[in-house]
């Protein structure tokens, strides 16, 4: 028994689109550093996540297979997992970090670093698409995260490109509900976006510059956007070119926003952090961040219940299947936070979880207690 001294108690939150350990690792670290060291690094930011009062994650890209199962056999502290395992991408798509130099292994050559420690697999054609879909869910995967589209982080792929074929993408939607789940896709663009429904995807990640009528189509086929708050300065790249993507993506936040309520598409929250460590903590003021598109009431039910409704789209692969999260509600899992502070008054509260955040429980243990 707890007494909350008049404070507010709410359901843990959950983030939709993390890197845990793409996240925890520099640059240097991803290229340099041990397997081991890598997914240390994983370990310990997982504990900083669950303090930050995130008491479930959907990891889109990245070995965190492991992690998740130390943290389920209660060995470290962390949030629950719904791992993607590594993204699959085409060659010179968005997961493709391969350099210039070096021979594609479709024609014979080496694995990039990235595909090494499972953070990316490179595919092309039909056939290695259904592989790479399989082997990531041998690897424990509970949804298929598949690149659709250019990006801000990769080097060779402009906005507007559009990623795998009409065919390559139906093997990988077959290969996923053949194991009960879906895909998901990286794509800003509306061809991109266009093509990936068509295809049956059931969830769009970004999806920062379509238009209106992408995002009312959206709706129609009651496929989920996975979005993210961006702003700049939440990324930050060391030439001009993929600095331009930042900010040509950041540019369409504020519409998308608007066209989603308008059409009531089903809009989940996520944050994509990735290669700064030092900016892990920006998890919390993204949070708060919703509420500029939202109102306090919407955007705390996005980051709690409303999240966890996409992450039950794993079905059988759905690692968590067997209770409820996300709400407060008799027979739920008890994953709560107490708030010192009223978030539906002032959602900034959640910006600045050391100081507001004065219990958090995951699972009915009492991982944080300042009181």
């Amino acid at each position: 028994m707890i007494d909350g001294g008049g404070r507010v108690l709410m359901p843990g939150m959950s983030d939709a689109h993390v890197h845990l350990v793409g996240n925890a690792n520099s640059v240097v670290d991803m290229v340099a550093g041990s397997a081991t060291h890598i997914a240390i690094n994983g370990l310990a930011e997982a504990k900083n996540m669950l303090l930050r009062g995130f008491t479930a994650v959907r990891d889109m890209a990245g070995d965190t297979s492991g992690i998740k199962s130390a943290i389920d056999r209660g060995l470290f502290p962390g949030p629950r997992i719904y791992p993607s395992q590594a993204a699959i991408s085409q060659t010179s798509g968005h997961g493709d970090f391969g350099f210039v130099y070096e021979t594609p292994t479709t024609l014979g050559g080496e694995e990039s670093r990235a595909e090494q420690i499972g953070f990316m697999r490179v595919a092309n054609g039909e056939a290695q698409v259904l592989a790479s879909v399989r082997e990531q869910l041998k690897k424990g995967a509970s949804q298929i995260k598949v690149m659709v589209g250019g990006g801000a982080a990769s080097m060779y792929d402009p906005l507007y490109t559009v990623q795998f074929t009409d065919a390559e993408l139906r093997a990988a939607v077959d290969a996923a509900t053949d194991y009960g789940t879906y895909v998901a896709t990286h794509v800003y663009n509306v061809t991109g976006i266009h093509r990936a429904v068509e295809a049956g995807v059931k969830s769009i990640e970004h999806g920062h510059l379509a238009d209106q009528p992408t995002i009312a189509m959206l709706a129609e086929r009651e496929v989920w956007l996975s979005m993210q708050p961006f702003a700049l300065g939440d990324h930050h790249y060391p030439d001009a070119d993929r600095a331009g993507k930042d900010r040509e993506i950041c540019t369409g936040t504020d519409n998308v926003y608007e066209w989603a309520k308008k059409h009531g598409v089903k809009v989940a929250w996520g944050t994509d952090l990735l290669l700064e460590p030092q900016l892990a903590p920006r998890q919390s003021e993204m949070a708060a961040r919703l509420g500029d598109h939202y109102s306090n009431l919407d955007a705390l039910r996005m980051l709690t219940g409303g999240n966890a409704e996409l992450f039950r789209l794993s079905g059988e692969r759905d690692p968590y299947r067997d209770a409820q999260f996300g709400v407060i509600a008799k027979g739920a899992w008890a994953d709560v936070l107490l708030v010192d502070g009223n978030p539906l008054e002032d959602l900034n509260l959640l910006a600045d979880p050391g100081k507001n955040l004065s219990v958090v429980v995951k699972n009915g243990e009492v991982v944080k207690n300042t009181l």
